[in-house]
């Protein structure tokens, strides 16, 4: 039996409608796993339900988050934000938590996670934590834009062999205050948080790049989706 992996759902504002990037499913397949994804719910019971069936999550890219999670009122620079769907990864992360269950955070995943946690967020860093580090990259997607420097003695430098590597990037928000209880696996060179983990936790992971849309490309994409899945093995 393969792991059986929930994955949260991509919100589309103008079409009223959920949707999916492939590369998110692709990318578990190919790493041994059966993706599922979810729907919009809101009561807690049926959460749970679809939660029970499972064995991990991805949390994956997409809308900004709710500032209001973390204490904050919208500043200028913060764009499209969907809180139906803010609550059901706060729902979703708590739960895995609780539970234990594997969690792979990717951009607005890793930027939901470290909010829910108690941590802070750069609504927009264009005008919070200018940089002449490109986050924002132009299409196509699967090449690398900057470099990060993987942490020594932490599990992703582990896996990956490697201390510098290229990385994609598409993203205007990121961790501003790291929240209690994660530990930084990677950053970029202008000082931003871009991989992290919560020890405490059987698998707890988030990449602020986008291993969806370099797998084919990248080893080291297809290393952290096996490792994900791995840890459900």
């Amino acid at each position: 039996m393969k792991p059986l992996i929930g994955v949260m759902p991509l919100w589309d504002e103008e079409k009223d409608s959920i949707w999916m990037l492939p590369g998110y499913t692709d990318g578990i397949c190919g790493a041994g796993g059966l993706p599922v994804i979810f729907p919009f719910v809101s009561d807690e019971q049926d959460i749970a339900q679809l939660m029970e069936s499972c064995d991990g999550f991805l949390l994956t890219g997409g809308d900004d988050v709710s500032p209001s999670i973390y204490g904050e009122e919208p500043l200028p620079g913060l764009t499209e934000t969907c809180r139906k769907r803010d609550d059901l990864e706060l729902a979703v992360l708590k739960k895995a938590v609780e539970a234990d269950k594997p969690v792979l955070g990717i951009c607005r995943g890793l930027q939901l996670i470290n909010a829910a946690l108690g941590g802070t967020l750069y609504q927009d860093l264009p005008t919070q934590h200018p940089s002449a580090v490109p986050h924002t990259m132009d299409p196509p997607y699967d090449a690398p834009v900057h470099e990060v420097t993987v942490e020594p003695g932490t599990p992703l430098h582990e896996l990956l062999g490697k201390e510098i590597i290229g990385v994609n990037s598409y993203h205007h928000q990121a961790v501003k205050d790291l929240a209690a209880g994660l530990e930084v696996m990677a950053h970029s060179p202008d000082g931003l948080v871009e991989a992290f983990r919560r020890p405490e936790s059987r698998f707890l992971w988030a990449v602020q790049w986008h291993p969806e849309f370099s797998y084919l490309t990248d080893g080291n994409s297809r290393k952290i989706f096996r490792a994900f899945v791995g840890s459900m093995l």
